[in-house]
């Protein structure tokens, strides 16, 4: 069977409505579909979230995919750098992902203190690539965290397809963003 693990953002939570949506769409269609809690919401840890997935997921296989929405996608990045080398999962879809916050955000005081071993720790992409070769960015135009230019290190670093959204902020339920249908075909097609 497949599974696929939605994994929310810095702040969030699982029943964020559009990732509430995605796990709702997803049982309808019989796939085993996975919103995890992620610890210390507000200020995250990579150890931290990495266990956590570690825990939820178990054993990953093919047939194992994931979505992550802003630090999740950066979590789902790691995660999959400390699989065993010989371990393959199905594919990952990042939603307003980042390896840099705008000037704007990163002046933030609160913001630097917890971004920094994000955004300045080092990504094994060769790593992560081993696992999968199915990867797709989703970003929105007008995004007020995430610089556009990012999706470019998502294609040069993974080989990720790029699919950049309209006027949708940090595609989130403060931005209006109750379901996402983007997400949900794509994932389906990238499941065939």
């Amino acid at each position: 069977m497949k599974r696929v693990f939605i994994i929310h953002g810095w702040g969030g939570n699982p029943d964020e409505p559009w990732l509430k949506w995605l796990k709702q769409q997803l049982e309808a269609k019989d796939y085993e579909a996975t919103n995890p809690k992620m610890p210390n919401t507000w200020n995250p840890k990579i150890s931290e979230w990495v266990n956590r997935l570690n825990q939820s997921v178990g054993e990953p296989n093919e047939d194992t995919y994931f979505v992550g929405h802003s630090i999740g996608c950066q979590a789902i990045m790691r995660y999959l750098e400390q699989l065993p080398e010989n371990q393959k999962v199905g594919g990952v879809i990042f939603v307003a992902g980042w390896f840099n916050l705008t000037d704007e955000t990163w002046d933030e005081i609160y913001t630097k203190k917890i971004a920094k071993e994000w955004v300045h720790g080092t990504i094994n992409f060769s790593k992560i690539k081993k696992h999968t070769d199915k990867f797709l960015d989703i970003a929105s135009d007008d995004d007020p965290y995430v610089p556009l230019s990012d999706t470019e290190l998502f294609k040069n670093n993974l080989g990720a397809k790029i699919i950049v959204v309209k006027r949708m902020g940090h595609i989130a339920g403060d931005n209006g963003v109750n379901e996402l249908p983007v997400v949900l075909e794509e994932l389906l097609k990238m499941m065939e």
